[in-house]
C-alpha cells in the first residue's frame, strides 16, 4: 500500500486504492463466467445474506414508507393535490427508497460479515495458501459472495417495494383520511414498468458494489484482528458513499432517457 510517509502525495494512495478496487471488480466479473462455479458456496451465502437481512429490511421499510406517505400527504394537502399522493409516495419508494434501504442493509449486515470472514482468512494466511495450491481465491470465495449479495438485493428490493407501498397506503388512508381509490388511481396513472426495472437494476448494481467493496477491504486488512475490525468499518462507510453517488448518476440517466408517462 502506498503511504504518504514515503514522500508520495496523500492523494496518490487514494487513487491507488481506487485502481485496485476497480481491478478487483473486473476480476470478479471475469471469474463469474469461469468454471467450475461454486454453486454450493453460492447457495449457502444466499441463505446467509437472506437470513440476516429479511427481517431488518421489512421492519425498516414500514416506517420509511410511512414517513414518505405522511410527509407527501401533508404537502399535497397544502397545495390541493391530494389525488397525487399515491403516485408520489409509491414512486419515491419504488425508485429511490427501496433499492437504497436494501443495499444499505445488505452492506451493513451481510457485507460486514463477508469483510470480516475474508479478512480473518487473510490474516491466517489461508488466502496465500490457496494461491500456492493453485486455487483462485476470487473464483472460490469472492464470486459466490458477490453473486449472493446481488441476488438477495434484487429479491429484497421487491419485498421492500411491496411493504413500503402498503405501509404508505395504510398511513395515508387511515391516518390522514385519504381516499383509497384516488391513492391507487394516481399510482396507476403515473407509474410505468421502467420504474420497476430501474429499481431492480439499482438493487443489482448496489449488491455488486457492496459485495466487491467488502471483499476488497477483507483482502487488504492493516494486519491483525484490529486491522480486520477497521477494514469492516471502512467497507461499510465506503459502500454507503458509493451507493449514494451511484444513485445520483443512475437517477439522472433514467430521468433523461425515460419520458414521463402521459396522464
Amino acid at each position: 500500500m502506498v503511504s504518504g510517509g514515503t514522500g508520495t502525495l496523500p492523494g496518490t494512495a487514494a487513487l491507488t486504492q481506487v485502481g485496485r478496487l476497480a481491478t478487483l471488480s473486473w476480476e470478479v466479473l471475469r471469474a463469474i463466467f469461469k468454471r467450475p462455479f461454486q454453486a454450493r458456496e453460492w447457495i449457502q451465502q444466499c441463505w446467509f445474506f437472506a437470513s440476516v437481512t429479511i427481517l431488518p429490511t421489512a421492519l425498516v421499510a414500514i416506517p420509511f414508507g410511512a414517513v414518505i406517505a405522511l410527509q407527501l400527504g401533508s404537502l399535497t394537502a397544502q397545495i390541493g393535490a391530494q389525488s397525487f399522493t399515491g403516485a408520489a409516495s409509491a414512486l419515491a419508494i419504488v425508485q429511490q427508497a427501496s433499492p437504497l434501504i436494501t443495499a444499505l442493509l445488505v452492506a451493513g449486515a451481510g457485507g460486514s460479515a463477508v469483510c470480516a470472514d475474508i479478512g480473518a482468512r487473510k490474516i491466517r494466511e489461508e488466502i496465500d495458501a490457496m494461491e500456492v495450491l493453485g486455487v483462485n481465491p476470487i473464483q472460490r470465495l469472492i464470486v459466490p459472495r458477490v453473486l449472493a449479495a446481488m441476488v438477495v438485493s434484487v429479491l429484497l428490493n421487491g419485498l421492500v417495494s411491496v411493504v413500503g407501498v402498503l405501509g404508505g397506503y395504510f398511513f395515508n388512508v387511515v391516518l390522514q383520511g385519504g381516499t383509497p381509490g384516488a391513492y391507487l388511481a394516481s399510482f396507476n396513472a403515473l407509474a410505468q414498468v421502467p420504474d420497476l426495472w430501474v429499481s431492480e437494476i439499482k438493487a443489482l448494481l448496489y449488491g455488486f458494489v457492496a459485495g466487491v467493496v467488502a471483499a476488497f477491504r477483507g483482502l487488504n486488512p492493516a494486519g491483525g484482528p484490529k486491522g480486520v475490525g477497521d477494514a469492516v468499518n471502512q467497507a461499510v462507510v465506503i459502500t454507503f458513499l458509493l451507493l449514494f453517488l451511484i444513485n445520483v448518476v443512475l437517477t439522472a440517466i433514467y430521468l433523461r432517457i425515460v419520458p414521463p408517462k402521459a396522464m
